[in-house]
């Protein structure tokens, strides 16, 4: 029972406590993991295997695939915006009004999308201030 504690100790602080949240299909593989690492502690192994094994792959394999927006280099900013390389401030800000527009969550778009198109703004801007 220690141990079932100490694993969802470990997966809350490595969720929220990082500023993270999990999905659904996380929250699922975390669900799965835990309850492997609960019969465990019981002494039923086969059973936790079965669990465990599949549901730590999920977690560990849906976290590392996880790419932030800000990870993204200049070119693909470019490619975001549909841009060329020698595009100027007023071309940069238009291209994001003009695509925000269309993937704002007001507007039936995602978050995820919008985020994307902001990020790849503000690497465009920063680059050109830099230059």
């Amino acid at each position: 029972m220690i141990l079932f504690l100490l694993a969802a100790a470990a997966v809350a602080w490595w969720s929220w406590g990082r500023g993270h949240r999990l999905n659904r299909n996380q929250l699922f593989a975390a669900g799965a993991a835990l309850a492997g690492l609960w019969l465990l502690a019981r002494g039923d192994p086969y059973l936790a295997v079965l669990l465990f094994l599949p549901g730590g792959w999920l977690l560990a394999r849906g976290r590392l695939a996880r790419r932030p927006a800000s990870a993204m280099d200049a070119a693909e900013a470019r490619r975001v915006l549909g841009l060329p390389a020698d595009a100027d401030v007023a071309s940069i800000r238009a291209a994001h009004r003009r695509l925000v527009a269309r993937v704002h969550p007001d507007q039936g778009g995602s978050a995820d999308l919008a985020g994307r198109v902001n990020a790849a703004r503000d690497i465009l801007l920063a680059e050109r201030d830099k230059g």
